[in-house]
């Protein structure tokens, strides 16, 4: 393109021979050999015109730069144009002129001679370079063939164009012809009007043509798809009304008719509640009168499939017999008592008032101790339906409320799912996990529970699929979870908790006995006289194979060892297998857990705590050194803020009694307290490791070992007093599995023991203390300080100004100890003696 001249002043003194009327034009340009038409509006434009007619000369023709200058002048027209003929002329009644103009011959604007009241400037001309060779034959041809098929795609474009095409030699001619019927912009085609090159020109308009075309050819596909998309359309129409009238003259009912009918015999059948039955005849209706292609269709019949399966109205007539009831629960679960009898009162209460009404059940204790199994003995001794949803891990509230309908693929929630798989509105349903429910971006999915779990709002629960009322009322349900702390207080308050505590060394044995043997030989294919395992043997696999509070690993492992036996048979069918202690390893290989009490306390400052976790009780160690320094306490093994705290408060009570320790008075300051406690991966908090972190220091202090047989829990004060703790039970339960023989508790938690088994309490000691110096005359066997002077006032009546916690470490690893989520132990009443 030109580049924009200077602005020139008009030389009146010299009149060049080639002078020439500039008509501007707004958009169009004018190609040599070949005509427009052209509407003159404005008053100089009007006058070059009739002056060219009346002299009979020809015009310059050039574009404006900018179509927005109402008054364009020298600077605002494009240098290079096309001179034209004037070859009609048409003035119309409101003076404008209307033109058919000529292009002969490509000029340039070397100087304007006048402005008004028109332009005039002296010109010359711009003739064309022809090389003739190979390729501007070829060009020309390519460019002919594009051309001749752009055309084939317009169909308004007249037939004679491409005839007109065909016939052209000249590639001049050619190139002006098709740039002046082509699309194009006002710039492209100035850009070609002032190349001079043939070859160029023919190049750049190749480029051009080739890139129209494929538009245009995009285009015409967009215009196929959619005609054959139409005419697909119409002709299943046809066919379809076609295939009515055959139907109609044969008696025969039309398909979309014969569905409707069926749904509305299910809809009939199904007794749905008035409103609910409202909702279904309307939702019919919409489906009578949408056509089967439209996606609309199978949403509407998915909807109606939905309400038509639910049991509205079938319930599972309850059959309580409680001494079958009974019955049912002992063979199905040993021991138990507590939770068996609760179940019984519940069972109970609901066959006097012909309704199982009352609190939500949940199931709250370590893997492996009989949760899940227990609903469904629950749902056996009814005689209800069972169904188990397992929430662990889901963090989306339309998990249990639903999606609604304006999404596709939408369905109802987990709740709305489990009753319909049931088949009735009274099953047993048991919500598994419900401790592992989490919340985000989506949605609290506890929240929502909060509407399942209230007896009082469950009667009109509503999934926002079906959006419409259901009745949860008569569900029974149940609740399963390995701890209380990630629950919310709400969602806790609905349930009635009752706590599954592990299980003791003579339990395991029994239940292996009557219920693990039994099951895993019949899975495995073994009779009895071929597979059999003695007390002694299921006894070594708990304690030397297996450290758990349930009994899922035992199972386990007593099913891998009848493997081994089926794989003997198998080679050998006369094998018969024994299974004895001697002959374990051959079986299991060697054994993964031994009592490293004695070797662990072996060590001075070193003691025997006691943890409490999700997963059952445990111990853990307690280790203290001290080495030159300036009075520094390191604490290590990732400690909580909690169990801190109590270091620092064991650390400054035996300060206090330096002196009855028998320690210099500027011990402390001269020295560093190093104190760890193992599994450091594992976070830990709570104060009731007080007393084994106050008799880990006092052992590196005296240089006396502790007992290797002891293990102690409580928490202490700065005066030395011991408070009450919780989780007593399966702490309990942890050290027998460890090999503990004696224990030290605070002496408020004895009340306490009786919630542990019997034989559990026969073949241990429980020493309960009141304060830190009998804690260390049991565990150091000496008396090393003197009891706290308490005046008139008794030292079992201490009573602390909070619950205290109980030491925990959780399953995910993390310490949590939010306000109202942490266990608590409760307030007991001072024991009289």
């Amino acid at each position: 393109m030109a580049e924009k001249p200077q602005p020139e002043k008009p030389n009146q003194s010299v009149v060049p021979a080639n002078l020439i009327g500039i008509l501007p034009l707004q958009e169009a340009v004018l190609f040599p050999h070949t005509v427009i038409p052209l509407a003159v509006v404005k008053k100089p434009g009007i006058a070059l015109v009739e002056e060219a007619l009346r002299e009979g000369k020809p015009i310059g023709l050039t574009v404006l730069r900018d179509r927005e200058i109402e008054d364009p002048g020298p600077d605002d027209v494009h240098r290079i144009g096309t001179i034209g003929v004037i070859q009609k002329m048409l003035k119309v009644p409101d003076g404008t002129l209307r033109c058919i103009v000529a292009g002969q011959q490509v000029f340039k604007i070397e100087q304007f001679t006048q402005v008004s009241p028109y332009m005039v400037a002296a010109y010359t001309e711009l003739p064309d370079t022809t090389v003739e060779n190979e390729e501007l034959v070829a060009m020309q041809r390519n460019l002919a063939g594009l051309f001749q098929k752009l055309l084939s795609y317009l169909p308004q474009a007249p037939r004679e164009m491409e005839m007109e095409v065909a016939n052209i030699t000249d590639p001049v001619v050619l190139t002006y012809f098709v740039a002046s019927t082509m699309r194009l912009d006002t710039t492209d085609r100035q850009a070609l009007l002032e190349e001079r090159d043939t070859a160029k020109r023919m190049r750049k308009l190749t480029l051009l043509l080739t890139k129209e075309l494929e538009v245009v050819e995009l285009g015409h596909k967009i215009q196929s798809d959619i005609q054959r998309e139409m005419e697909k359309n119409q002709r299943e129409f046809y066919l379809r009304q076609q295939l009515r009238a055959i139907q109609e003259e044969l008696g025969e009912v039309d398909p979309q008719q014969a569905e409707t009918n069926e749904l509305r015999s299910k809809i009939d059948a199904a007794a749905m509640p008035p409103d609910v039955k409202k909702a279904a005849d309307r939702e019919l209706d919409r489906l009578s009168k949408v056509p089967q292609a439209s996606p609309e269709y199978s949403v509407i019949r998915t909807y109606l499939d939905w309400l038509v399966t639910l049991p509205w109205n079938v319930e599972t007539a309850d059959h309580i017999d409680i001494k079958a009831a009974r019955a049912i629960l002992d063979e199905d679960h040993y021991d138990l008592e507590k939770i068996k009898d609760r179940i019984i009162e519940y069972l109970a209460v609901g066959k006097l008032k012909k309704k199982l009404t009352g609190p939500i059940l949940c199931f709250v204790g370590p893997p492996g101790v009989g949760k899940t199994s227990l609903g469904q003995s629950i749902a056996r001794a009814m005689g209800r339906k069972f169904v188990r949803l397992s929430v662990g891990g889901v963090h989306d509230e339309a998990e249990i409320r639903g999606h609604r309908r304006t999404y596709i693929g939408a369905m109802p929630g987990t709740i709305v799912r489990a009753i319909r798989d049931a088949g009735t509105r009274n099953p047993v349903m048991m919500i598994d996990e419900i401790d592992k429910v989490g919340a985000d971006f989506r949605g609290d999915p506890q929240s929502a529970l909060l509407e399942v779990l209230d007896p009082e709002q469950n009667n009109n629960f509503r999934d926002h699929y079906l959006d419409l009322p259901f009745d949860l009322s008569a569900v029974l349900f149940i609740c399963t979870a390995n701890t209380l702390d990630t629950i919310s207080p709400p969602l806790r308050d609905r349930m009635e908790i009752i706590t599954l505590s592990g299980y003791t060394e003579l339990e395991k044995l029994q239940i292996a006995k009557r219920y693990l043997v039994k099951k895993q030989r019949v899975r495995n294919g073994l009779r009895e006289t071929q597979a059999q395992i003695g007390d002694a043997a299921i006894r070594a696999i708990i304690n030397d194979y297996t450290r758990e509070a349930g009994v899922r690993n035992l199972e386990r492992e007593i099913g891998s060892v009848f493997r081994k036996i089926a794989r003997k048979i198998a080679e050998s069918p006369r094998y018969k297998g024994r299974v004895k202690p001697e002959n374990l390893v051959e079986y299991l290989g060697k054994p993964r857990f031994f009592n490293e009490v004695r070797k662990r306390v072996a060590s001075i400052g070193v003691a025997t705590g006691m943890v409490w976790t999700p997963v059952g009780g445990d111990i853990l160690f307690l280790e203290t050194q001290s080495m030159p320094g300036t009075g520094k306490l390191v604490l290590t093994g990732q400690l909580g803020d909690v169990m801190k705290e109590s270091a620092q408060a064991a650390v400054s009570f035996l300060r206090s009694r330096s002196d009855e320790l028998g320690l210099p008075d500027d011990y402390f300051a001269k020295h560093d307290i190093h104190i760890h406690v193992p599994a450091g991966a594992t976070p830990k908090d709570g104060p009731s490791a007080g007393i084994a972190l106050a008799t880990s220091i006092a052992s590196m202090l005296t240089g006396i070992k502790v007992d290797p047989n002891l293990a102690m829990t409580g928490e202490i004060t700065l005066t030395g007093q011991v408070l009450p703790i919780g989780g007593l039970k399966e702490k309990v339960l942890g050290a027998k599995r460890a090999g503990i023989t004696k224990i030290l508790l605070p002496r408020r938690n004895e009340m306490d023991l009786d919630d542990i088994p019997k034989e559990v309490r026969d073949s241990m000691t429980f020493v309960p203390v009141d304060e830190l110096s009998e804690v260390l005359h049991h565990a150091l066997g000496k008396r090393l300080i003197s009891p706290v002077p308490l005046g008139d006032q008794q030292v079992n009546n201490v009573v602390p100004l909070r619950p205290s916690t109980t030491l925990r470490v959780t399953r995910a690893g993390q310490a949590k100890r939010r306000n109202g989520m942490v266990k608590r132990s409760r307030e007991r009443k001072p024991i009289k003696r």
